[in-house]
């Protein structure tokens, strides 16, 4: 009896101490799943932060690209600048070369310049020195030939053209007779006065020219005028006159002096012309006087 009466206490005894362990294991169930769950929220936490830093060092990183590749062209950029810096500076550097240049041969046309005027001016002022040297010796030469036209003019008909006097030896001063080219004695006087003004003459030349009457024919009368004409020059040699600055040239009956077929006329076409002309005017093939 004594037994069966403590047997229900016990009972009591594992429940009361039963107790305490069910609600620990449950504690430690609530525990180990709020552990989990707080695992599970961390690791999510985890795992959205690396997902976020990830994507936060892929952002970073496509940045770091940008800004490599920014660095890149500014380096390009700045060494394209540099390389055009360079090349301007060149540019700049030839440009003051070329300047330099430019000033020189400024200076070197302007000295060319210079020295050209002054000669063109020294050229000048001789140009006008000869002009006057030669108007003076034109007005010399001028009052000269007028003298001597006075002075041969008391002789024989004298008359000036452009360029000399032409002195007519005809039939009034000497004649000459039909078909003859000899001079006659009481000429003599005559030719010897008119050698007397030319010999004082210097820088002057003498031709002398022959004619003939119309009868015959032009051979013939070419070779009998050019016989008259040296028989002149001859006489003029032997009285003193230089044979080198006398010319002769005959005409034969061409160029008659007075026209018809008279005998005045045809003895005042056998007649001998002396030119005289300033060797300073002398041209080839002068003109026959007029």
């Amino acid at each position: 009896m004594m037994s069966s009466s403590h047997e229900p206490l016990k009972s009591d005894e594992r429940a009361l101490g039963d107790a305490p362990a069910k609600s620990q294991g449950k504690l430690a169930l609530a525990l180990g799943a709020i552990a989990i769950a707080l695992g599970l929220v961390l690791g999510f936490v985890y795992l959205t932060s690396v997902r976020r830093l990830e994507r936060e060092v892929e952002r970073l990183s496509q940045q770091t690209e940008g800004f490599s590749r920014l660095v890149e062209r500014a380096q390009e950029q700045s060494q394209m600048l540099a390389q055009q810096a360079s090349q301007a500076a060149a540019n700049a550097q030839a440009a003051a070369q070329q300047r330099d240049l430019a000033k020189q041969a400024q200076s070197t046309s302007d000295a060319q310049a210079q020295l050209a005027r002054q000669q063109a001016a020294a050229e000048q002022q001789k140009a006008e020195q000869a002009t006057q040297q030669a108007e003076q010796y034109r007005q010399e030469r001028e009052a000269q030939l007028a003298r001597l036209r006075e002075a041969l003019g008391e002789i024989a008909e004298t008359r000036r053209t452009a360029l000399r006097l032409v002195m007519t030896l005809d039939s009034k001063s000497i004649r000459f007779d039909f078909d003859k080219a000899n001079i006659k004695p009481e000429y003599r006087d005559i030719l010897n006065r008119i050698a007397g003004i030319l010999m004082t003459l210097k820088g002057y030349s003498i031709a002398v020219y022959g004619y003939t009457d119309d009868i015959g024919t032009q051979t013939y009368n070419l070779q009998l005028s050019q016989r008259r004409a040296e028989a002149v020059r001859d006489f003029l040699a032997q009285a003193g006159i230089t044979p080198t600055i006398m010319s002769i040239k005959g005409f034969g009956k061409s160029d008659p002096r007075v026209p018809g077929d008279s005998e005045q006329a045809r003895a005042a076409n056998r007649r001998v012309e002396i030119a005289i002309v300033d060797s300073q005017l002398l041209m080839n093939d002068l003109p026959v006087p007029k």
